[in-house]
């Protein structure tokens, strides 16, 4: 037996790996194939891409933030019944948590699922030194199987072929085709990457040139076929309990956790809301942007990451959302904010040119962007006394990457949601209330680090719902 799965990886950042791989995706989809797309490390914006080209939600594959044997359960779930799986790689091929290891990098993760490996170089001003920086590669993991390479930004198809013909040569893999550096593909950016899909509008037409552009100069064929690879299999107890399986009994006492989902508040890993419908919680969706108020009935609340500073003077003219929302967290409602719902619920966001916007004001304090990166990395994360979700003898992983900071009130003494441990040591962060309903921070959290997060979360809103059971 086997399946059909491709690591697209690239020998640094901003090499072309996400233009080539939505290419590929829209390439094999207008062939009839059914294709699920996986990000390696905690991005959230490249999915969102993959889900709008293929049809199917993409999911994260992280091999620093999670367990090995629940990144192999994640790969399993999301790429059943598909025809191929198609990873998009993170920086460089070799680049993750630890200089000196592969740990937390796409490598890692290639070789945890036995994946073949497809690697992009930028060929821009070289020729056979391709074959070089292709050998290193080679030589580096020799359990990762690199099985071809695209050259990206050749001048010309004669460049392309000198490139070739000394990596065929020296390195005994396949060039399975270019890419110009003069092709007027542009992925629209900003300051946290990519501008996210649910931004474009309608994608279709973007996608049909990519997908033109990359069957013009790349095999597709032979990259399907390059894909065969053996199933990823998992120790048989993992694959009989499951993470993400229904709990017992959950159906009987349900609750219902609405989600802030639009251009705003947009960044979510899957595996956290499935890990909530495990436990027993009805997920629906709402769009604060939009002007929808907190949907009758929730029980509890989750405003996620995104972008409300480019949306700060619509989020701050709508008040009867914001009171919406607001009453719900006052009266007790459980509620989680990460990065961008935090901000959002603080009293103000400041933008780079000092313009300030009234928020919910839930969180005494406001947040300043500012043009310089504020926090960027995986956090270890430990929570504090009061925290409903991870006390302090709980310990879960996550990521920040954000360009704002947040400032209470001079002389107030904050009451801290997390210990987070990063590259640069130790530090408290985001904010807890007093009432212990409301847990919010610049950092994202994995419930798959640590599943209690989701169990506990639920819990307290089969609490919430006990309590105003008639209201």
């Amino acid at each position: 037996m086997s399946v059909r799965k491709i690591v697209i990886a690239g020998t640094g950042s901003g090499v072309g790996k996400t233009t080539l791989t939505i290419g590929l995706m829209a390439a094999l989809s207008g062939k009839g194939r059914r294709v699920q797309g996986f990000k390696c490390g905690p991005d959230y914006i490249d999915p969102t891409y993959h889900t709008a080209v293929t049809g199917r939600i993409s999911r994260n594959l992280d091999s620093y933030m999670l367990a090995h044997d629940t990144v192999k359960e994640i790969y399993n779930r999301g790429s059943r019944d598909a025809d191929i799986s198609v990873i998009e790689g993170v920086m460089g091929f070799y680049d993750g948590k630890n200089p000196k290891s592969n740990e937390g990098s796409t490598a890692e993760i290639s070789v945890l699922l036995e994946a073949p490996v497809l690697l992009v170089v930028n060929c821009q001003s070289m020729a056979r030194s391709a074959a070089a920086i292709v050998k290193g590669f080679q030589v580096l993991e020799p359990r990762a199987r690199i099985v071809g390479v695209i050259a990206n930004r050749c001048g010309s198809e004669g460049h392309f072929r000198i490139v070739r013909d000394a990596v065929e040569q020296e390195c005994g893999i396949p060039v399975l085709g270019y890419l110009l550096r003069t092709n007027d593909i542009q992925m629209p950016e900003r300051h946290l990457g990519l501008v996210p899909s649910i931004e474009r509008g309608e994608l279709q037409p973007f996608f049909d040139r990519l997908s033109a552009l990359i069957s013009a100069t790349i095999d597709v064929e032979r990259i399907w076929d390059l894909a065969v690879s053996p199933p990823v299999s998992l120790p048989p107890q993992a694959e009989d309990a499951g993470l993400f399986g229904r709990r017992p009994g959950a159906a009987e006492d349900a609750v219902t956790i609405a989600i802030a989902r639009d251009a705003a508040f947009n960044f979510y890993y899957q595996e956290n809301i499935e890990l909530l419908e495990a436990y027993g919680a009805s997920c629906v969706f709402f769009s604060p942007l939009a002007g929808e108020p907190l949907p009758e009935g929730a029980h509890g609340l989750y405003i996620g990451g995104g972008f409300p500073e480019e949306f700060a003077d619509r989020l701050s003219a709508d008040e009867p959302v914001k009171q919406s929302i607001r009453r719900a967290i006052e009266g007790g409602l459980p509620t989680l904010a990460e990065c961008g719902g935090f901000m959002y619920l603080t009293e103000a966001i400041e933008n780079t040119a000092g313009e300030t916007y009234s928020m919910l004001g839930v969180i005494p304090g406001i947040v300043r962007m500012q043009p310089k990166l504020a926090a960027l990395g995986y956090r270890d994360v430990t929570g504090t006394a009061g925290n409903f979700v991870l006390g302090p003898d709980d310990r879960a992983k996550g990521h920040e990457f954000h360009y704002s900071t947040y400032h209470p009130h001079p002389g107030t003494a904050a009451a801290y949601a997390y210990e987070t441990k990063g590259m640069r040591g130790i530090k408290q962060e985001g904010y807890r209330n007093g009432r212990g309903n409301l847990v919010a921070g610049f950092t994202h959290l994995h419930f798959a680090s640590e599943p209690v997060l989701a169990q506990r979360w639920v819990a307290a809103c089969r609490n919430y719902k006990r309590q105003h059971k008639g209201e």
